[in-house]
């Protein structure tokens, strides 16, 4: 979208306007496509790199700020044009044979996000084909950057927010929209969303936004810690006083701006689902899973220059975007404002969806805030009470960016009002209804995984988590917890080393109560939701808290040896019920093995075998001779560690 955005205080009186909007929008689709049919499931990922410069007579490396630049040379690229275009946001990009990969731009201006040119589709083919695009990808993306720079797959730049120069070009920080002690506006994508969302959030909240991460105490970390990087001094903006009044926590690590967690990458895929059913499902079966894949995908050990005490990005961009007032975190009592919000709109999952009779209302969020007129707008129209409610949930938020230009008449044809409300609720899932003439059908988001350091990484995590799926349609697996107990797991996600050290809430027994019918040669499927059932699921009876137990991350990915105390069988194992899928559906031995070497990579990082990338890169920085057990991460370490990054993405690392 493009216009005249609004400032804060007309966007705010502009919010029911767009609220009403969205929701007729989302009416609008659901009448149009609740019946919506497609034969088999379709599914894409999407990586998200950090362009970085070196400067390798002084060993140092710089964010480059050429992200602009950069699809502007693949956009212009003949070669490229000739097979179709590669960045839609600059050209037309037709399919010509196999379509190119493309490029998208991203919040921060050193970030490129890349998926693949067409969605990946069932076939065992599609999933083996998916490292190799990811490997074509970056060298498409390396091949039109500066010979210094190199696309590495980070989620966080070890230095982003230090008080040298840590990017390039160098611009000096505190600037209007961020307003940050640490960031200068043009880290951000100049597309004018960007800096308004930025700019908007921080008026919404009537401070900067605070994420604060605690340290890590190594032997020689001066305790308490006071971050060293805080100018108490500073008073260029009415909001330099925030540090003043206590923003920054002791023992932690400081940062002030949206730009701190957005800037991050992550590996997200999305699924296509045969229709409303099978997405809905799909929804509520992979929430649980969420904070699984977070701890097995941790890789965020580093912020500002120092080791943090956690593994895992997610509490920061919750923070990094956090909107919320004084009066709806329950700081002050609520005057103007509608409810006290119990989490940020970067959160983990609030709502289930599913129409599935194993559903009970024991699994529900009991602090799920609502607004009920919305609810009942959407029921009047025949929306069901489980839907209606997590579209009325999404819309107790405000829209942050709001152009001048779409208030002047309802467009029933497009969707960005409804768009405005839902692709700024970040939950670890998101539900996506069908956009208007359009063949794509109803999808999920699975959104908590870290990005990895290789290309064969990201490809396993994205096999697995499909392969996932396919197990949970054709078994009928059942992995419902409370959703407050998903909720404790994403905070226990963040555990330094979780993935061996914690423990997660997961179902005892996901296996259905009764037989999966056969529907082909003997096999399910896995393209649809079984449908020759013998009978429906039983609905649950008995105390829900004897439904789940506390697991290590190994039991839930390779299965119990003996059953946990409220349960009278062990947990099979993820990677057990995948390969029992694989084993239903008859695959050649060639495949089957191409396949193993992902779930191998799953299976040992879950036992301790493979280590985590935060692991791996917090034992890099405590192993450097410049490091001086202080928690400090510097110049030349940040260096030499993107380096040995880089040498391990050449060389898959394996």
């Amino acid at each position: 979208a493009l216009g005249t955005p609004l400032e804060w205080p007309d966007a705010q009186k502009a919010a029911d306007k767009v609220r009403q909007w969205g929701i007729e929008q989302l009416l609008s689709i659901w009448r149009r496509a609740k019946g919506k049919e497609r034969d088999v499931l379709r599914w894409g990922d999407e990586i998200e790199y950090l362009v970085v410069a070196y400067d390798d007579e002084k060993h140092k490396v710089k964010l480059s700020l050429r992200q602009a630049d950069i699809l502007d040379a693949l956009a212009k690229d003949e070669a490229l044009q000739k097979q179709g275009g590669c960045v839609p946001e600059l050209q037309h990009v037709a399919r010509k044979g196999e379509p190119l990969p493309t490029f998208h731009p991203e919040f921060g201006r050193f970030m490129l996000e890349a998926t693949p040119g067409k969605p990946w589709g069932i076939g065992f083919k599609d999933l083996l084909d998916v490292e190799p695009n990811m490997k074509w990808r970056r060298t498409i993306a390396k091949e039109h950057m500066e010979p210094n720079e190199f696309p590495i797959t980070l989620t966080t730049f070890p230095r982003l927010g230090t008080r040298d120069e840590f990017i390039t070009p160098y611009f000096p920080p505190s600037g209007d929209r961020l307003r940050s002690q640490f960031l200068p506006d043009e880290i951000a994508n100049p597309h004018i969303r960007f800096p308004t969302l930025a700019a908007n959030i921080r008026a919404r909240r009537g401070r900067k936004v605070e994420v604060n991460v605690p340290i890590f105490k190594d032997e020689n970390t001066i305790m308490p810690f006071q971050d060293p990087t805080i100018d108490y001094d500073l008073h260029k903006w009415p909001e330099d006083d925030d540090v003043r009044r206590g923003a920054a926590k002791e023992n932690h690590i400081y940062m002030d701006a949206m730009a701190f967690g957005m800037g991050s990458c992550c590996l997200q895929i999305t699924f296509q689902a045969k229709n409303i059913i099978e997405g809905r499902k799909l929804y509520d079966q992979l929430s649980p899973l969420g904070p699984i894949l977070l701890a097995l995908t941790a890789a965020t050990p580093i912020y500002k220059g120092f080791l943090a005490n956690t593994d895992v990005r997610w509490n920061q961009i919750s923070r990094a975007v956090d909107d919320r007032t004084p009066e709806e975190l329950g700081e002050k009592p609520l005057e103007k404002d509608r409810w006290r919000l119990p989490k940020s709109r970067y959160a983990s999952n609030s709502t289930y969806i599913s129409q599935d009779v194993r559903l009970r209302n024991e699994y529900m969020d009991p602090d799920l805030v609502v607004d009920e007129n919305i609810k009942q707008r959407l029921i009047d129209e025949g929306m069901d009470d489980l839907l209606a409610t997590h579209f009325a949930h999404l819309f107790i938020r405000d829209p942050i960016v709001i152009f001048g230009e779409d208030l002047k008449e309802l467009d029933l044809s497009k969707t960005d009002h409804f768009e405005n409300l839902q692709s700024t609720n970040w939950q670890h899932m998101r539900f996506k209804p069908p956009p208007p003439d359009n063949s794509i059908g109803w999808r999920v988001e699975f959104r908590p995984m870290e990005i990895q350091i290789t290309d064969y990484e990201n490809a396993a995590f994205s096999v697995f988590i499909v392969l996932i799926t396919r197990a949970i349609l054709s078994f009928d697996l059942n992995f419902y917890i409370p959703i407050p107990r998903t909720t404790e797991n994403m905070e226990t996600a963040h555990a330094r080393d979780a993935v061996l050290q914690e423990r997660f809430y997961f179902r005892n027994d996901p296996l259905p109560s009764r037989p999966v019918r056969s529907m082909t040669n003997g096999h399910t499927s896995g393209s649809s939701t079984p449908a020759n059932l013998h009978s429906r699921p039983p609905t649950p009876t008995g105390p829900v808290e004897d439904e789940y137990s506390l697991m290590t991350i190994d039991e839930i990915i390779n299965g119990q040896t003996s059953p946990s105390e409220n349960s009278s069988t062990p947990f099979p194992g993820l990677i057990p019920l995948v390969e029992s899928y694989l084993n239903s559906m008859n695959v050649d031995v060639q495949t089957r093995c191409d396949l193993a070497r992902y779930l191998d990579l799953i299976r040992k990082r879950a036992n301790g075998t493979y280590w985590t990338a935060a692991k791996w890169i917090r034992q890099f920085v405590r192993g450097h001779g410049e490091y001086q057990g202080d928690s400090v991460v510097n110049e030349k370490v940040t260096y030499d560690l993107c380096k040995a990054v880089e040498e391990v993405t050449r060389c898959e690392g394996r």
